[in-house]
């Protein structure tokens, strides 16, 4: 298969979406442009047409090296902060099998980085973060599958295993990054961005119970 075939899956679908896949060394190069943001743990990355993750994967990737680098001395913080590089990655996916195969990628990579087996908690974990992050709609329109208005978590680690959820919508965040130049950039109370909701302080546990 040469690399033409990879980057498509069938020509009906490149007709009908407009479907290409980006190849890897294009990805590798857009990244390297953005390097030391692209590494950062804490980093928030949207990839509004995000396929089967070609763009996540890699960035998730780099994200897991800096997690090693700096806590890989201590499994409990390596653990946590793992899951929190993947908190801090979303996608937005038009197509079912695209967007299920990115949330696979992305549990493969992560779970491959802990050692663990998909039925392990963390894994669970992961997988209820993916469920939220990488959402199955329309970038255009702002809308999912079923039209409603797309709506993204932002999680931040609170530290001592202590992981804090706030949910936004993304016309609402699209408005923010105009005035912060970020998806969740720090705003006066004053500002009519306020969350969606927001929820209780949540342990890994808790967030696995979230599971589907």
């Amino acid at each position: 298969m040469n690399e033409a075939q990879r980057l498509v899956k069938s020509k009906q679908r490149v007709a009908d979406h407009g479907e290409v896949f980006t190849p890897a060394w294009m990805v590798d190069d857009m990244l390297d442009l953005v390097k030391p943001e692209s590494e950062r743990i804490d980093s928030r990355v949207l990839e509004p047409t995000c396929g089967s993750g070609n763009f996540l994967v890699p960035v998730l990737a780099r994200k897991l090296v800096t997690v090693q680098l700096r806590h890989g001395k201590s499994e409990f913080e390596k653990r946590h902060y793992a899951l929190f590089a993947l908190m801090c990655l979303y996608g937005i996916e038009l197509l079912t099998d695209n967007a299920e195969e990115c949330r696979d990628n992305l549990d493969e990579v992560f779970n491959a980085f802990l050692g663990v087996s998909h039925d392990d908690q963390w894994a669970q974990a992961a997988r209820a973060v993916l469920a939220v992050n990488i959402v199955q709609g329309d970038a255009l329109t702002m809308t999912t599958v079923t039209g409603q208005p797309i709506t993204f978590p932002e999680w931040g680690y609170l530290g001592k295993g202590k992981f804090q959820r706030r949910d936004f919508r993304y016309d609402e965040l699209t408005k923010r990054a105009s005035y912060e130049g970020s998806l969740f950039g720090e705003l006066d109370d004053k500002d009519l961005f306020v969350p969606a909701q927001t929820y209780l302080t949540m342990t890994v546990a808790q967030i696995a119970g979230a599971a589907t």
